[in-house]
């Protein structure tokens, strides 16, 4: 056991902890270019010509500034809030006064009607934890949906995994604030992709003339390539999320989900969708949560869940 061990690839993982300053610079910096490109380059010059183009220029301008604030304030959400940490010397609770007490304030709002069953609610709606571990590393009991990462050095509630953009691990508590960055960093690169188009095409004109200087040409061309590559791969990626979200599934528990007949933790679209962004609508899309929800959503926590009666 102890040869295989210390043979352990993942112990490799560490490393990866050494890359997070770095990550964190290398957002901030193609942050600054796609700023210096779009505002100081392309439209902020437009801004003194007249009416319709300083109309436009000042609405492309306003609409950046928008998602660039919201897109900073959701990266640093997640990157310093805790994904959620198993408490010290944390074990189920397997009394039936406790079950009851939990499920009591949270059950009637999150199994499906269809499903609610009419008899002994109040126990089959939120998980018991029969199942949950105990993780050796940490030394400490392991709660259903938790993982231990390799990176992190330690347990983390409900984990989806750990992204090295974030220098952090996404879970129960920032799961939220990661897609919020998801949406808000796609949104201003699809952005930047067309307000840039223009000058992109007028690129390859203005260098064979040598009509503008080579550094905002420089400047121009990269951060069009990079904001339509970034484009493009979130697509894909948000779309993995959405359908996960609506799932109410973690990226780790994706294979886990294929050999269920019902996946237990499958509320239905809305209740899913509220598990990770609360139940606030005005809140959806800013990366805050309601003292209402952090107190009576189970999900945001991390150690209960709400299942579904029939599995």
């Amino acid at each position: 056991m102890d040869c295989c061990r210390a043979a352990n690839p993942f112990r490799l993982c560490s490393v990866l902890r050494v890359l997070g300053s770095f990550m964190v610079f290398l957002v901030l910096a193609i942050v600054t270019l796609s700023y210096y490109a779009v505002v100081v380059v392309a439209w902020g010059p437009r801004l003194s010509h007249g009416f319709p183009v300083s109309v436009l220029a000042s609405a492309i301008i306003v609409v950046f500034h928008l998602l660039l604030a919201l897109l900073i304030w959701s990266y640093f959400m997640v990157v310093f809030h805790d994904p959620g940490a198993v408490p010290a010397n944390w074990r189920p609770l397997l009394d039936e006064e406790s079950l009851e007490r939990t499920a009591s304030a949270t059950l009637s709002d999150y199994i499906v009607p269809e499903t609610r069953a009419s008899t002994s609610s109040t126990l089959e709606g939120i998980e018991r934890r029969p199942d949950t571990g105990y993780c050796t590393r940490c030394q400490n009991g392991k709660p259903l949906r938790c993982h231990h990462c390799s990176v992190c050095q330690r347990c983390v509630l409900k984990m989806d995994h750990h992204c090295v953009w974030v220098v952090n691990c996404v879970g129960a508590r920032n799961y939220k604030f990661f897609l919020l960055f998801l949406i808000y960093t796609f949104l201003e690169t699809l952005l930047d992709t067309f307000v840039l188009l223009p000058n992109f095409v007028k690129f390859f004109g203005d260098a064979r003339k040598h009509s503008s200087s080579p550094g905002n040409l420089a400047v121009t061309f990269l951060a069009f390539v990079l904001n339509l590559a970034f484009a493009l791969s979130l697509l894909c990626f948000l779309g993995m999320h959405t359908s996960l979200v609506l799932s109410n599934t973690t990226t780790i528990e994706v294979y886990e989900k294929k050999k269920a007949v019902i996946w237990k933790y499958d509320l239905g679209k809305r209740k899913n969708f509220e598990q990770v962004f609360g139940t606030k609508k005005l809140l959806w899309f800013l990366p805050l949560f309601s003292a209402e929800d952090l107190e009576k959503l189970p999900s945001l926590k991390g150690l209960d869940f709400p299942t579904r009666s029939d599995v």
